[in-house]
């Protein structure tokens, strides 16, 4: 089981990486650009209502759809979406289901698709 304390901790020891001031997300800085890797998911309760932040879930951006879905079909009951993602390369995740060791690679996954290559070889070869 993660918890938010778990993402931040991981988020935040990937290079770049800093968290949002308005709520919980983490974005890495590419070309003096934020660009997000995870962030609470925001679900709307009411049509037309304001969606409501959901601590329990976190959306994790995956390097493509295709790739989100294969993650939705072999653990459903970890990941899954909703309409709102529909076409987007994001994946929501129940924290309470994922183990800290999954959700490690899960948001370095995130980071690689996000960070600016030049980031990313050098990581790899540190």
């Amino acid at each position: 089981m993660a918890t938010q304390d778990d993402v931040r901790r991981i988020a935040l020891s990937l290079p770049e990486v800093s968290e949002g001031d308005d709520r919980f997300g983490f974005s890495v800085l590419t070309k003096g650009k934020a660009k997000g890797i995870a962030w609470v998911w925001l679900e709307r309760l009411e049509p037309k209502k304001a969606r409501v932040p959901q601590p329990a879930v976190l959306a994790v951006r995956t390097a493509s759809v295709g790739d989100r879905d294969e993650l939705i079909a072999a653990e459903p009951d970890i990941y899954f979406t909703e309409p709102h993602y529909n076409g987007y390369p994001a994946v929501l995740v129940r924290l309470a289901a994922i183990d800290v060791h999954e959700l490690e690679e899960l948001l370095t996954d995130a980071w690689r698709c996000q960070a600016p290559k030049a980031l990313v070889k050098a990581f790899d070869a540190g």
